[in-house]
């Protein structure tokens, strides 16, 4: 989190010092003080592991927005044909997880939550399992292996 504070303070930096307060030019600064951060990393302890975790997140937020797009379509699919209530299956799982901290559990539900056709509901009291309400329960172990995907992506860029 530390590494984040450095880079977007670099990048404002930049943007301080161009003059030019310009979206593309905010991104440029950020690029940069990336860089930057990235070469000072090995002197600086505090910064251990910033650079590798950022393509990380990178690629969650890549992947979670094609999520949102897939399961967006799908419910709008449904929700305009008129055999609607044959196409939903609702229903309850209990996801076993992986996450242990309070953070990683948040994290996942959250974004569970925020994908359509899927709702977190409660964490068990040892916290080992997300139950989880779902519009499309035809194929259970479909469902549980997407959830399981998103979890593991999840877990690489907290860890």
């Amino acid at each position: 989190m530390i590494g984040f504070a450095w880079n977007i303070l670099l990048g404002l930096a930049w943007v301080a010092l161009t003059g030019n307060f310009s979206g593309p030019n905010l991104f440029l600064g950020l690029l940069l003080g990336y860089l930057a951060l990235a070469m000072i990393q090995p002197q600086l302890p505090i910064l251990q592991g910033y650079a590798q975790r950022a393509p990380r997140v990178i690629g969650f937020v890549v992947f979670f927005i094609g999520e949102l797009i897939k399961a967006n379509i799908r419910v709008a699919q449904d929700v305009v044909r008129p055999e609607m209530e044959k196409a939903i299956s609702p229903g309850v799982i209990a996801f076993p997880l992986e996450a242990r901290s309070d953070v990683e559990i948040t994290f996942l539900a959250n974004a569970i939550s925020l994908t359509p056709g899927t709702l977190s509901l409660d964490v068990s009291d040892d916290r080992r399992v997300l139950y989880i309400h779902a519009m499309y329960m035809a194929d259970e172990a479909a469902l549980l292996d997407d959830i399981k995907n998103m979890e593991r992506r999840v877990l690489r860029v907290l860890r």
